[in-house]
C-alpha cells in the first residue's frame, strides 16, 4: 500500500499537524499527513477564534515564517479586534472571530493545494523504533508506513476520556474515538508520560437567544487583517459577539451540581489550563464575586450555532442547561450539545530539543497539546517549527531555532524544554522579557528573512517585508531630518494640552510626546505631502509611529538582548557530567543532568538553578 519511503509523517490533523505538514511538504519533504478523521482538519474543537492577548502575536509569527494560520484565519473571519489598544504598541494583540466551518475547509483545501503531500485516514497505533532512531509508524490495520522522521501532534486524543457530569467515556473530542497504543509504545521507549485536562462549554441555538438582554461588542471600525501577504484582505463587514452576565442564582444552581461534579468529586485527578478555567472552578474559587462574564460568539456568517465563551463546564447536563436558562438572554436557550470536560495523555516537554525532537528518539518529534499547551496558536507554533526542523534534518541542514529576543514562539519552545509545564501551558505578553521587540506588528521584519534563507518565505514575501522597512525606515528619516516651525507647531500642541516650543524643533521630538498622536502629525503640510507623494499606506504610518515614539525602549531592550546572546553563545558540552562540580547545589546538579541545557543562557533559566550556580559552572567551564 505504502511502497515508498516518506521524508516526514505527521500523525494528527489539528492546527499542529496541519503547520507541520505544510511546512515540510513545502519544504520539499515527501510527507504523509495520517489523521482519524479526514473530515475533521484543523477542527476548532473549542472556541471559532484565532489570536488574542499574545497568541495573536503567534499567529503573526506563524504567517511571517510561511505558515497557513495567518491566511486561513483571514480568510475564514467574521469579525477583527485589535486588543489592548489603549496599551502600548508592544501589548496590541489581533484577534479574529471565526466561521467553524469554513476554517477546517479552507486549511483542507489550502493542504490540498501543497505539493509533496499526502493523506491518510487511520489511527496510528504504534510507532517503528530500530536503534533509538524513528522508522515509521503502524496502524489500526496492521499497516506499516516507513518514514526518515515523524511529527506527532495528537491534540487531545491520547487516551482521551471525555466527562459529563457522573458519565465518562473515551472519546478524543466529543463524537470522535480517543488514540490508544501510542502512549504505551513511548513509554516503553522510555518517555515519561502524564495526564492533563481541559474542557469547553455547551453550544446553543442562537435563535432561542434575547439578545437585547446583553451588551453587543462590535468588531473594531477599521479592521486589520493577520497576514503580511497580499493573499488576503481586511473584512469590508462584520458579526457581531454579545456580551451577558452570570449571577447569584445561575452560582446557587451550579453548585447544587457540585456533588456530581466530576472535578470535585475525584473522578477528575488531572490539572486543567489556569488561565481558562470552568465556571464551577471560578465560582468556587472566586466565591465573593457576584457574576462573571460570558461572551456570546456566533459560530459562523450563516449558522444559527452559539458558542458560549465562558461557561466551560463538566457539570451533569441537567446543571448546565438549568443554569445557563437563569442567565439573562438565555430564559428560552436550547442546547445543541452540552460542555465537557477531557483528560489526555501528554509528555513532560523537558524530554525535547530546541527543535522538537525528542532527546530518547533521533527524528522523533513532539508538537501541541503533546507537550502540555493549551491553545490552536500555540499548537500550530509548534507544528511549524517540528515541521521545519524534520525536513531540515532529514536534508542534512543546520536546524532552525528561534530564541527568546526573536519570537514569541522561540519563549513558548524554551520555556516549555527549559522549565516543562505541570498544567497546560498558555502564553501571555507577561512570559517574554522583550516583548517591546517581538510586537505584532514587525513579525514580519524578525523571521521572514530567516524563513527564506530556508526556502520557505517565498520571494514575494520577502520583497514586500523589505519595501515596508525601506519605507518606514525613510519615514522615520523624514521625521528625524524635518524641522518645523513654532507658528506651525504650537495650534497643534496647545490642542492637545501640551507645553508649546519656543523655537524651531525636529519633527521627531514633537512626535515624540505622548500626547501627540499622528493624526496631529499629518496636519502639517509637510507631513500630509511626504504621505501623497509616497503613496504610504496605514501599515507603514503605523511603523514610523511606533519607531519614533518607543526608539528609546526599543534600543534598551535590544541592548539587554544583545548582553544576553553572549550567554547564549557559551554552549556546554552534549555529555556535561555536572556531578564533577563539587560547590554547586545538588538540586542544580539533577536540574541541568535531566533537563541537558545548550547553552549557559537556557541553564540560567532552569527552576532550580541559581545564579551562584552559573557562576560556579562558568569558571568550571574555564570562563
Amino acid at each position: 500500500m505504502f511502497l515508498e519511503e516518506y521524508d516526514v509523517i505527521v500523525v494528527g490533523a489539528g492546527h499542529a499537524g496541519s503547520e507541520a505538514a505544510a511546512a515540510a511538504a513545502n519544504l520539499g519533504s515527501k510527507t504523509l499527513l495520517v489523521t482519524m478523521s479526514l473530515q475533521n482538519i484543523a477542527q476548532m474543537s473549542c472556541n471559532p477564534a484565532m489570536g488574542g492577548i499574545a497568541k495573536g502575536q503567534i499567529v503573526r509569527e506563524i504567517d511571517a515564517l510561511g505558515g497557513y494560520s495567518g491566511i486561513v484565519s483571514d480568510r475564514t473571519a467574521i469579525q477583527f479586534k485589535m486588543l489592548n489598544k489603549s496599551k502600548g504598541p508592544a501589548m496590541w494583540s489581533p484577534r479574529v472571530q471565526s466561521d467553524r466551518m469554513r476554517f477546517a475547509e479552507e486549511w483542507r483545501m489550502m493542504l490540498e493545494g501543497t505539493p509533496n503531500l499526502d493523506f491518510y485516514q487511520e489511527m496510528v497505533k504504534g510507532l517503528i523504533i530500530e536503534d533509538g532512531k524513528i522508522k515509521g509508524i503502524k496502524t489500526s490495520l496492521g499497516v506499516e508506513i516507513r518514514s526518515k522522521s515523524v511529527v506527532l501532534t495528537n491534540g487531545t486524543f491520547l487516551n482521551g476520556l471525555i466527562h459529563i457530569g457522573e458519565k465518562q467515556f473515551g472519546g478524543g473530542r466529543a463524537g470522535e474515538s480517543a488514540a490508544t497504543g501510542i502512549t504505551e509504545d513511548l513509554v516503553r521507549a522510555g518517555f515519561e508520560a502524564g495526564r492533563m485536562k481541559t474542557g469547553t462549554p455547551p453550544r446553543v441555538d442562537g435563535r432561542s437567544l434575547d439578545y437585547s438582554k446583553m451588551n453587543e461588542e462590535k468588531g473594531d471600525a477599521k479592521p486589520d487583517k493577520f497576514s503580511y501577504s497580499d493573499l488576503t484582505s481586511p473584512l469590508t463587514h462584520q458579526r457581531s459577539c454579545y456580551m451577558t452576565y452570570t449571577s447569584l442564582d445561575v452560582h446557587d444552581i451550579l453548585r447544587d451540581g457540585f456533588d456530581r461534579s466530576p472535578m470535585f468529586n475525584g473522578r477528575i485527578k488531572s490539572l486543567g489550563p489556569r488561565y481558562c478555567p470552568s465556571i464551577e472552578d471560578k465560582i468556587n474559587r472566586f466565591a465573593d464575586k457576584e457574576r462573571h462574564q460570558l461572551f456570546v460568539e456566533p459560530e459562523g456568517w450563516n449558522t444559527c450555532e452559539v458558542y458560549v465563551n465562558g461557561f466551560s463546564t463538566s457539570l451533569p447536563e441537567d446543571i448546565q442547561f438549568k443554569a445557563l436558562r437563569s442567565v439573562a438572554g438565555f430564559e428560552n436557550v436550547k442546547f445543541f450539545r452540552p460542555g465537557y470536560a477531557i483528560e489526555y495523555d501528554y509528555f513532560p516537554p523537558t524530554q525535547l530539543k530546541h527543535t522538537l525532537e525528542t532527546k530518547l528518539v533521533e527524528g522523533l518529534y513532539f508538537a501541541g497539546q503533546i507537550n502540555g499547551t493549551t491553545g490552536y496558536e500555540e499548537a500550530a507554533s509548534q507544528g511549524l517549527m517540528a515541521g521545519i526542523n524534520a525536513h531540515l534534518k532529514v536534508h542534512e541542514k543546520a536546524p532552525l531555532i528561534l530564541k527568546r529576543d526573536e519570537a514569541y514562539i522561540g519563549v513558548l519552545i524554551d520555556d516549555l524544554i527549559t522549565k516543562g509545564t505541570e498544567e497546560p501551558y498558555r502564553m501571555f505578553t507577561s512570559r517574554a522579557e522583550y516583548r517591546t521587540l517581538l510586537r505584532q506588528d514587525n513579525a514580519d521584519f524578525r523571521l521572514t528573512p530567516m524563513s527564506h534563507e530556508i526556502g520557505l518565505a517565498s520571494e514575494a514575501r520577502l520583497r514586500r517585508m523589505e519595501k515596508k522597512l525601506d519605507e518606514s525606515e525613510k519615514m522615520v528619516a523624514f521625521f528625524r531630518e524635518t524641522s518645523v516651525s513654532v507658528a506651525e507647531t504650537n495650534p497643534i500642541l496647545e490642542a492637545k494640552e501640551t507645553a508649546p516650543i519656543t523655537q524651531g524643533d525636529k519633527m521627531f521630538k514633537v512626535f515624540s510626546r505622548p500626547q501627540i498622536d499622528l493624526e496631529d502629525m499629518l496636519k502639517f503640510e509637510k507631513v500630509k505631502a511626504y504621505v501623497e507623494e509616497n503613496n504610504l499606506d496605514q501599515e507603514i504610518l503605523e511603523q514610523a509611529e511606533i519607531q519614533v515614539k518607543y526608539s528609546g525602549y526599543i534600543e534598551k531592550e535590544r541592548n539587554n538582548a544583545d548582553k544576553l546572546t553572549r550567554l547564549e553563545e557559551v554552549k556546554i558540552p552534549e555529555n556535561f557530567d555536572y556531578d564533577k562540580i563539587k560547590s554547586m547545589s545538588i538540586e542544580a546538579k539533577q536540574k541541568l543532568s535531566k533537563i541537558r541545557p545548550v547553552t549557559i543562557s537556557q541553564a540560567s533559566r532552569i527552576s532550580g538553578v541559581s545564579p551562584s550556580d552559573i557562576s560556579v559552572l562558568l569558571i568550571y567551564m574555564g570562563r
